[in-house]
């Protein structure tokens, strides 16, 4: 089995050498750039393409790619919302998805959760400059919070089962609850969510029903100065709603890991480059939103777990086995 690896970091080729050899693969490229209708005929003649988040994926790429023979699209990512599904399977091309322990994402939740509450980015900021003063930094405790969490797939239930040994109140949303999270927490409407949660946290994937599902009625619904997370996907949320939020003090502050446009800029060094992400600019500048260039999943466990999904999903996908790294 032949592939090809667009977008790759330094930090995986490692991983994908020695994934390539365990499990029987030959790859004819290990290529930083993003896949594009420009480098794609570099992928010719192999059986399965890899890329990241910030290729291009979308129906002309999948039919270049199908003329080309390729059975196989591997994103080394959870979310494949830059992915087009549909077009892939009218080429014949099965799309795998990666998969890693949620404990990576849901302990950065957690972290994140807490540096709002304790003020922790104007605390250090301030450090830098040698002022150690106690003014307007004094924190609250998680355990008189109540939290929300809307999403409770592998990611939000890991949340939860650790925020609840905080003491903390704990609601949920999801359209298919779970048992074992009704352990822990209250499944709810997004309306009690909303109005009844100091903490709101997102974790589901992008999709067509959710583009925005954080806009300024949702914001307005809110119970005031409602602290933000957002470790999921940035077009969860409309940036320019949370711009306003902000700056009326509805959003008592935000952690963001993703935001909208962060293709890019996420994941590379643009300090003497032009940049033209105003709504990211603008947002990190205010003293209560924190913002990580979508890094939550990023340990080594998880990147080494997210390149054996390909091997692997391609693998299980060729002996037609149970797989579930498959894309539906």
């Amino acid at each position: 089995m032949k592939v090809y690896f667009y977008e790759v970091k330094d930090y995986e080729e490692v991983f994908i050498r020695a994934y390539a050899q365990q499990y029987g693969f030959e790859v004819c490229g290990i290529d930083p750039e993003c896949l594009s209708l420009e480098n794609i005929d570099r992928c010719e003649g192999c059986d399965a393409v890899s890329t990241l988040g910030f290729s291009r994926c979308d129906g002309e790429v999948m039919r270049v790619l199908g003329g080309y023979g390729v059975k196989y699209f591997a994103t080394r990512t959870v979310g494949y919302n830059h992915v087009d599904v549909e077009s892939a399977a009218k080429c014949g091309i099965t799309v795998i998805r990666a998969d890693y322990d949620s404990t990576n994402v849901s302990d950065y939740t957690v972290m994140l959760i807490l540096m709002l509450l304790r003020k922790t980015k104007v605390t250090v900021v301030r450090g830098l400059v040698n002022n150690f003063s106690l003014d307007e930094i004094m924190g609250r405790d998680l355990r008189d919070m109540t939290v929300g969490i809307i999403g409770t797939g592998k990611i939000g239930k890991s949340v939860i089962r650790s925020l609840s040994g905080f003491g903390c109140r704990l609601l949920c949303h999801d359209k298919y609850p779970d048992s074992e999270v009704e352990k822990y927490a209250k499944y709810c409407d997004l309306g009690d969510i909303y109005s009844n949660c100091d903490v709101i946290s997102l974790h589901m994937p992008l999709t067509d029903e959710n583009y925005h599902m954080i806009d300024a009625d949702a914001i307005s619904a809110m119970k005031k100065g409602v602290l933000l997370v957002n470790t999921a996907r940035g077009g969860l949320i409309d940036t320019e709603a949370l711009k306003q939020g902000i700056e009326t003090e509805q959003i008592g502050g935000a952690a963001l890991d993703t935001i909208e446009g962060e293709d890019g800029i996420c994941h590379v060094d643009i300090k003497t480059r032009i940049s033209n992400k105003q709504n990211l600019f603008y947002l990190k500048q205010f003293p209560n939103v924190i913002y990580t260039p979508h890094i939550g999943f990023f340990t080594e466990q998880a990147v080494s777990q997210m390149i054996e999904s390909v091997f692997l999903g391609i693998s299980l996908s060729s002996q037609n086995k149970e797989n579930k790294f498959i894309v539906k």
